[in-house]
């Protein structure tokens, strides 16, 4: 008897679901990282500006006037003038939403939007000299330069 050589439809069937399946994994956790990726450039740029306030404040003694954060990385910016923050800063984040923020002498106010696909995972958050970062949930991380605080309370002390 002569047996053909080569597959059969229900063979490729198997094996073309098989990559269909692999291949939907694999793009589900590409976007994944992708949007990951641009909600921690957008956290990168806000603490960038951030940072530029506080130096300007510790040069001055207070934060400058700024109405909107496309003030705040304008070319004509005390922050870019004193190279305090990078040139050519975007006033979107790259979720394609406009950064907000402005400050006055006392204080300053910097917020993203976030993932608007993802609000949960990669939702909004704002930067102040107050409490650092604070995450859409109302979490906020230590300020910059804050010493961590340990929350245990230490055993009763031994006697000698």
């Amino acid at each position: 008897m002569s047996r053909q050589k080569g597959f059969s439809l229900l063979e490729l069937l198997v094996a073309m679901m098989i990559l269909a399946v692999l291949g939907t994994l694999g793009f589900q956790q590409i976007r994944k990282h992708t949007a990951q990726a641009r909600y921690l450039k957008a956290k990168d740029d806000m603490q960038v500006v951030a940072d530029g306030l506080a130096q300007y404040y510790l040069k001055h003694g207070r934060y400058p006037d700024f109405s909107n954060f496309a003030a705040m990385v304008d070319g004509s910016s005390a922050l870019v003038k004193e190279s305090l923050i990078k040139t050519n800063m975007s006033v979107s984040d790259p979720f394609d939403q406009p950064y907000q923020g402005q400050s006055n002498p006392h204080t300053y106010t910097l917020t993203c939007q976030g993932d608007p696909n993802d609000p949960e995972d990669h939702g909004p958050f704002t930067m102040t000299p107050d409490q650092g970062l604070s995450l859409g949930g109302g979490q906020a991380a230590p300020a910059a330069g804050a010493p961590a605080v340990d929350k245990k309370e230490d055993p009763a002390p031994k006697g000698k």
